[in-house]
């Protein structure tokens, strides 16, 4: 069973390991994915600077050891729109259903924050995110204009409702 809260300066070096671990191994250690991103090593403080826009849950095992995690931040492009970002467990985290908490977590704050719709991007690599994205409501789009990770190749986007 995993708890979860906010994440702190404490938990940045174990869910960075954690984020490029998995994109290590499903090859995408490469430039334009989240594995270069300039706040990797320090996301607690980018999630602070603007806590009504953003927030960043870590998922602890019992022993308390950071087993993954769940960002949402503002997706400015669109309109009352959140961004679901950095979705990522340990391997003895993932199969027990945790990453749909983690979504539905990020979920109720994106709506509790007044956000009318989420967006996400990912990698094709990425099949069983997908299948759970696709399971939560999450419906493919185009790619947005505005992709900051150049790598991605699949993009979603759902209604809140209230």
């Amino acid at each position: 069973m995993l708890h979860y809260r906010t994440i702190t300066a404490a938990d940045d070096a174990a869910l960075a390991k954690i984020i490029r671990t998995n994109l290590e191994q499903l090859h995408l250690d490469v430039p334009g994915t989240a594995y270069f991103d300039p706040e990797l090593d320090h996301m607690s403080q980018y999630y602070a600077k603007a806590p009504e826009k953003r927030v960043y849950f870590i998922a602890l095992d019992k022993t308390e050891k950071v087993v993954g995690g769940v960002g949402v931040a503002e997706f400015a492009p669109i309109p009352g729109c959140a961004e679901v970002q950095k979705l990522y467990l340990a391997d003895s985290a993932k199969g027990k259903g945790h990453g749909k908490e983690l979504m539905c977590l990020a979920e109720d704050w994106a709506r509790e924050a007044g956000y009318a719709q989420l967006y996400l991007e990912t990698h094709s690599n990425l099949t069983t995110a997908m299948r759970l994205y696709e399971k939560l409501g999450f419906q493919e789009i185009e790619k947005p204009s505005t992709v900051l990770h150049g790598t991605m190749d699949h993009f979603y986007q759902k209604r809140l409702s209230r």
